[in-house]
This record gives C-alpha cells, sequence and structure tokens, in this order.
C-alpha cells in the first residue's frame, strides 16, 4: 500500500496535476471570501468562516472527481493495471493507497486556508473574536466530507476507462449523495430519516462544533462502503 500511495504523490506533485489543483482551490475560495461583494468577509459584519464551509463541498464536487477520474481509468486505458495486478499486493491495498493519496492531496490544498481563519481572527472585534471550536468541526466535516467524495471518485474511476466518464460519474454521484437526500426529504413525511442518508445533514452537524461520534461513524461506514464497491468492481473486471 506504502508503495502505492508514494507512486501516487509522486505523480501528483512531479507533473502539475497537485499544484493545479492547489491553486483552482485557493483561487475559487479567495475570490468568494474577500473578492464577490455578495460573500466577502470585509462586507459580512461577522467574525466567521461560512463562507469557506458553505462553498468549499460544491467546489471539491468538481474538483475531487477531476483528481480521481485518472486513479484506474487511465491505468486501465494505458495497461499498467496489469502490472499492479501482477505485484505481490492485493485490490485493496491498491485502493487505499490511491484513496489516502488523493485524499492528502485535497487535505493539503485546504491548510493554506488555516490563513483566512487567522485573518478573520485578526478582524474580530475584539481580536479573537470567533468560535474557534465551531471552526475546528467545520474543519473536520470538510475532511471527512472530502474522504467521501474521493472514495466516490475512486468508485467511479473503477467502472470505466475513460477519464471523462469517469469525471462525469464521479460529479453526479457527489452531487446525489450530497444533497438528494435533503431534496428527497421534502418528499416525504418521514423527511428525518431520509436526511440521514445523506452527507450534508451529517457535515452540517459537524459544521456546528459539536463532534458526534454517530457523525463520525456515518462517514466512516460511507468512505468503507465505497472503498468495497471498488474492490468488487475491480474483481469483475477482465484485465
Amino acid at each position: 500500500m506504502l508503495s502505492i500511495f508514494k507512486k501516487e504523490i509522486n505523480s501528483f506533485f512531479s507533473s502539475l496535476i497537485g499544484y493545479i489543483v492547489i491553486g483552482v482551490f485557493l483561487l475559487f475560495m479567495g475570490a468568494f471570501m474577500w473578492v464577490f461583494p455578495d460573500y466577502s468577509i470585509l462586507n459580512y459584519g461577522f467574525a466567521t468562516l461560512h463562507q469557506l464551509f458553505d462553498f468549499a463541498p460544491w467546489i471539491f464536487c468538481f474538483l475531487i472527481p477531476a483528481i480521481t477520474m485518472r486513479s484506474f481509468a487511465e491505468e486501465t486505458q494505458s495497461g499498467t493495471i496489469e502490472l499492479l495486478a501482477t505485484r505481490p499486493i492485493t485490490d485493496i491495498q491498491i485502493i487505499l493507497g490511491k484513496f489516502f493519496a488523493n485524499w492528502l492531496l485535497v487535505i493539503i490544498a485546504l491548510i493554506p486556508t488555516l490563513l483566512y481563519y487567522y485573518t478573520v481572527h485578526q478582524l474580530g472585534a475584539p481580536v479573537g473574536n470567533i468560535d474557534a471550536g465551531e471552526v475546528a468541526g467545520s474543519y473536520l466535516g470538510l475532511i471527512f466530507l472530502a474522504g467521501s467524495f474521493v472514495a466516490i471518485g475512486l468508485f467511479s474511476s473503477s467502472l470505466t476507462n475513460n477519464q471523462i466518464v469517469a469525471f462525469v460519474l464521479g460529479i453526479f454521484l457527489c452531487f446525489f449523495f450530497y444533497m438528494a437526500f435533503d431534496f428527497l426529504s421534502t418528499l416525504s413525511s418521514n423527511d428525518h430519516f431520509i436526511e440521514l442518508f445523506g452527507i450534508n445533514y451529517h457535515y452540517n452537524l459537524l459544521s456546528r462544533g459539536a463532534v458526534d461520534s454517530r457523525d463520525v461513524i456515518y462517514f466512516v461506514t460511507f468512505i468503507t462502503g465505497f472503498i468495497f464497491f471498488t474492490k468488487t468492481a475491480l474483481e469483475r473486471r477482465n484485465w
């Protein structure tokens, strides 16, 4: 697993992929946080990072499938997946190596946003007038959400050898599991039960700063489930 992890990380940063991902994310988030007047913190009047945690999931819905689309689709198209299959490593080790490498890249992209926290912390009146617990919970929720989208993206990539198809399918599934259950809950009398299946519900709970083990278990189960689906998809393909 470690060898796959290192290979993926090296491929990200030996080319422009890693830098483009980080740059695009920070460019969009910087624009929403500081430039667009309707969303800018400078015009908001409150010491908060709500803009970051509200818009980041939507950016991730596009950005993460763009990262993961090559994970298995490119390997299958180029034939290198056959070489991986013959090495003394299991399918689950290959999947986990790719999963943690992609997840780490997204987490690295989040690290510079800590500068936003420091800036808002200093701009508060008085200085430090920001809910640190809420911010910490929101970051934790965003990291788990990113892991969930990475797991979805890997599954999408395992279903096809076409990167564009993997990208489109990844976007669809990310949007579906992020928002569809909220919409479906409005059509049912048992709305709360349906909401429990959606990522957004658990992400919002973590964003309030109160870390509940049930939300953590949901994300861990969700990620594990899609890793299992990816393993099943790989096993059913003919190399």
